[in-house]
């Protein structure tokens, strides 16, 4: 008989398994300012993601009588979100193709878990800030953004502003890649600067596929390679769907001084 061969396994910079994600955390109202916001972290990846309402549509909604609302995204990185400085789009005078391409990302993902049409005469506007840089930063903002966006909505049924929820689904998104041969979830930088192959999968809480970017770094990928890449980032997504559940839960259950306010209110005798 042959003996066995015990074939190593690629030790991580953050000693995690190949499937294993980050630490990921959420912290909402970190912008009382926005509708919703939500501060989202992957390992050292933070972004905050705030939603904001606009009671008004896009000038060429109204020229095209396209019914509904609208929903966009802008992404930046802070200047400081970085090693070495990045400097502002604001002074090279344009959004660089980068931070163009990932917004747009963001825009068509979200919009994929919400039904425009029943959100009225209004505009949703999501931004997504990035506090600090450590790979990831796309799929961090479309995780954070959409638990962001169903607390935002959830508002607005709670206060008869909407008659049901327009959200159909939740999505998320993570990276996965190939290093070294080896198939990896949830990249940071320094593996993602060096993968094989880098890609970033973004699919809903029912495991339906919104997109899929993938390509090789200067490298080739096999068919056996992207269906592990798909496997290792179907079973991360699905941990990922599990947190937002109950994040939002959470976001909408209201707090003890608010249940407090309303017993004593009601046992005063002062109820109109």
């Amino acid at each position: 008989m042959a003996a066995s061969v015990m074939i190593p396994r690629m030790e991580r910079q953050d000693k995690r398994l190949v499937d294993q994600l980050r630490p990921i955390s959420f912290e909402t109202g970190i912008a009382p300012n926005a509708t919703a916001s939500v501060l989202v972290a992957f390992g050292r990846t933070k972004v905050i993601c705030a939603v904001t309402i606009e009671e008004d549509v896009p000038r060429w909604m109204k020229i095209q009588r396209v019914e509904g609302g609208w929903l966009t995204a802008e992404y930046s990185m802070l200047p400081y979100s970085t090693l070495d400085r990045k400097r502002r789009d604001i002074t090279a005078g344009k959004l660089d193709g980068r931070s163009s391409e990932i917004q747009r990302l963001i825009g068509r993902s979200l919009r994929a878990a919400v039904d425009l049409g029943k959100i009225g005469q209004r505009t949703i506007w999501v931004d997504c800030d990035v506090l600090q840089a450590d790979g990831g930063t796309r799929t961090a903002s479309i995780t954070g953004a959409s638990v962001a966006l169903a607390i935002a909505v959830n508002k607005l049924v709670a206060q008869g502003k909407l008659a049901e929820s327009p959200m159909k689904r939740l999505v998320s998104a993570v990276s996965v890649g190939m290093l070294g041969g080896e198939a990896l979830l949830d990249l940071c930088y320094v593996e993602d600067k060096d993968a094989e192959v880098d890609m970033n999968l973004v699919m809903t809480d029912r495991g339906e596929f919104v997109e899929v970017q993938g390509s090789g770094e200067e490298a080739v990928f096999t068919a056996d390679q992207m269906s592990r890449m798909l496997e290792l980032g179907r079973k991360g997504l699905e941990e990922i769907a599990g947190l937002q559940r109950q994040v939002i839960a959470e976001a909408d259950k209201p707090d003890a001084d608010a249940l407090e306010g309303l017993s004593a209110f009601f046992g005063s005798g002062r109820q109109a």
